[in-house]
């Protein structure tokens, strides 16, 4: 039996409007497109311009071959007329609990060295003891002023003056930004990060754009100093496998490993003095 759409969001956009802003960022024609999801080019053609309701397997379809992520299959969903298909949950919630025990379980192991857990806009949800610790020895002894990642790196008053290769550690990052917008041209949201990360003073002309200097480095690393004393760093990125959950689609897991022994003595020697206070 064929599922009935349900009525629209009153301010949900019109799905054909969606699939011409999703084909023009894949780079798809709408023959490209139709042939790729097995209907005719004329169908799509009535489907992007309202004549044609498409069923719930055919904009499902849509969304596999756009590679959406999952809160804007959603939006595609919801747009068609159809209910929502992936639920978003907090990681407190009992279906997420074998989750976050994982998740709480890595940030553990990861001591003494930073690890965090973000979400797809970079900000922080979630951090351990040895990220604190890293931040407020590189601050001087003060927190940052963000819980989001971007911001913490591009102004001038948080992690910013800190970071010896900040033209390289910043330029990475808003390449990432630029190619979540330009990937994912609904998300308003990551669209105004990179705005507002762009207004910082300082930052390249040549950033606004995505031709920025020079390729990315194989690995980088990022380079913090307080003094005379230095913290390398690289990082390793952790995803979940098939995410069936919006929460889970957008979160990943970022442990920073030390790039020399003196790094990772200084971490060593900040967990020592931390459990010496808590003595």
């Amino acid at each position: 039996m064929r599922t009935q759409p349900v009525p629209a969001h009153p301010q949900a956009p019109a799905i054909g409007a969606l699939l011409r802003e999703w084909r023009a960022a894949r780079r798809l024609s709408q023959l490209d497109l139709a042939l790729e999801v097995g209907v005719s080019a004329r169908h799509l053609s009535c489907v992007e311009t309202g004549k044609a309701q498409p069923g719930r397997e055919l904009v499902a379809r849509l969304a596999d071959t756009l590679d959406m992520p999952l809160r804007e299959r959603n939006a595609l969903m919801v747009a068609a007329g159809y209910a929502p298909r992936y639920p978003e949950s907090s990681l407190a919630t009992g279906e997420l609990a074998q989750v976050r025990r994982a998740v709480e379980f890595i940030l553990a192991q990861q001591e003494p060295y930073p690890a965090f857990v973000v979400n797809r806009r970079w900000d922080v949800l979630q951090s351990n003891a040895a990220a604190a610790r890293v931040n407020r020895f590189v601050l001087g002894g003060r927190d940052s002023a963000h819980d989001n990642m971007i911001r913490q790196f591009f102004d001038p008053g948080d992690l910013r003056p800190a970071v010896v290769n900040w033209n390289e550690v910043a330029g990475d990052l808003i390449r990432h930004l630029h190619d979540r917008v330009a990937t994912v041209p609904t998300d308003l949201g990551a669209r105004a990060l990179l705005e507002e990360a762009l207004a910082y003073p300082g930052v390249p002309r040549s950033w606004h754009t995505r031709q920025l200097d020079s390729a990315p480095s194989p690995l980088l690393t990022t380079v913090f100093r307080r003094g005379t004393q230095e913290l390398r760093f690289f990082s390793a990125i952790t995803v979940f496998a098939t995410p069936r959950d919006i929460t889970l689609d957008e979160m990943h897991i970022e442990c920073c490993f030390p790039v020399d022994e003196a790094t990772a003595a200084l971490c060593r020697h900040l967990a020592g003095d931390q459990l010496e206070r808590r003595g």
